[in-house]
């Protein structure tokens, strides 16, 4: 591994899709701060473990989380307490010490940005080990339902999306002076969008008059999205649905070969989310914090039609008691709350609780705290954190207290 130095060193995994869009997201932010003078690096850490279930982790990820979801909230209630995390991650260290200093020492970065809450640990532990003159921040990527992996006061700071976030980190032992509140790390090309809703409906081809609903595959599951299209389409045949399936190409190809209305529009893979979610009125998505906090920072009410376990749960409850959108686990009762949703003065009070509620320049102000701690480390001296208080030996003490 032959590495060249950079300015912020994103720490990882490819847990879901999740933690690698923060890094991005706030890499985007970042080069809009710095004029793109900053360089960075994204690189999955528990790639370099040698610990039995974890250097997987993004596979059993998904294994967990799709097929056996009662053993993914299992390992989640079995694994949720300091003590038991600190114990593990001194286990997986041992196997992952040697890669991860080497990527350190190569690397040579002045901050650390963790996404993922079983990484900052590692990472600080090869910087206490190895005196290593960097930062360690960590951005938390969920919302409410915070696993206790993600506090550790080890890292130099903590950036929380939520007040709830802020409150449940501060509980289990994050002292205040390192905790700072930004909102989530959604990439800035959405709030920073110029269109308005009528001018991408035009940049998209689609009816300008309709009302719009965008559904993505991950709120409903490949197995559900085509009844519910179907559903929605013979309640509202004058709304116009934008359907996007992802990276499941036999899911698209599906819902084009059935025959859709013409107001139905089938897209894949795409890269222009802010474009469909500017042009729409509503969005309907599970409880994956990433396109529901995009949505949200649009300005979009949601309606919500799932959680992966236990560790989502929370972004349901966030929602509710923001009164953002809707909580609908079935069909017909998503196509129930169109109907409420698109009600002209609901729909109105919706936007204006998001305004106060959701902050839309999470990832900008991310940005400006992770250049803050760049800073502290602009005369090339150890970081204050890591020196070590030199020994006080018998014989020097004897001399100061004769003095005296």
């Amino acid at each position: 591994m032959s590495l060249s130095s950079v300015d912020v060193l994103f720490a990882i995994s490819d847990t879901g899709g999740g933690h690698r869009s923060a890094a991005v997201a706030i890499a985007a932010a970042l080069d809009l701060a710095s004029d793109q003078s900053l360089s960075w690096r994204i690189e999955d850490i528990l790639q370099l473990t040698d610990f039995p279930g974890v250097r997987n982790a993004p596979n059993l990820y998904d294994q967990l989380s799709t097929r056996w979801l009662r053993m993914y909230d299992m390992t989640f209630q079995l694994t949720n307490g300091m003590r038991r995390v600190d114990l593990l991650s001194r286990l997986v260290f041992v196997t992952a010490r040697r890669n991860i200093t080497r990527l350190l020492l190569e690397t040579r970065p002045k901050v650390v940005v963790v996404t993922h809450p079983l990484v900052h640990r590692f990472v600080c532990a090869a910087r206490r080990i190895h005196q290593l003159p960097c930062r360690v921040v960590t951005v938390v990527t969920d919302l409410v339902s915070l696993h206790a992996s993600w506090t550790y006061p080890g890292v130099d700071l903590a950036m929380v999306p939520t007040d709830e976030a802020y409150r449940l980190m501060q509980k289990r032992g994050m002292r205040p002076s390192k905790l700072e509140r930004t909102g989530f790390p959604v990439h800035p090309k959405f709030a920073d969008y110029v269109g308005d809703r009528a001018s991408a409906r035009a940049e998209l081809g689609l009816d300008a008059g309709r009302f719009t609903i965008l559904l993505t595959a991950g709120g409903v599951g490949s197995g559900r999205l085509g009844d519910l299209v179907r559903a929605t389409e013979q309640a509202y045949p004058g709304h116009q649905l934008l359907v996007v399936t992802g990276k499941n190409r036999a899911l698209r190809d599906d819902l084009i070969s059935a025959g859709r209305p013409a107001t139905s529009h089938i897209y894949g893979f795409v890269q222009n989310m802010e474009a469909l979610m500017a042009a729409s009125d509503i969005v309907v998505t599970k409880a994956g914090p990433g396109t529901l906090m995009e949505a949200l920072v649009m300005r979009k009410p949601v309606i919500v039609t799932e959680a992966v376990g236990m560790q989502e749960q929370g972004n349901i409850d966030f929602v509710l008691n923001y009164d953002l959108g809707m909580f609908c686990p079935t069909a017909e009762r998503i196509v129930g709350a169109v109907s409420d949703l698109e009600n002209p003065q609901r729909y109105a009070a919706t936007v204006e609780r998001l305004t106060h509620s959701v902050p839309r320049d999470g990832s900008a102000e991310i940005a400006r705290l992770v250049i803050g701690q760049m800073s502290l480390l602009r005369d090339g001296s150890p970081a204050q954190a890591l020196r070590r208080r030199p020994r006080l030996r018998l014989g020097r003490l004897k001399r100061m207290l004769r003095r005296r």
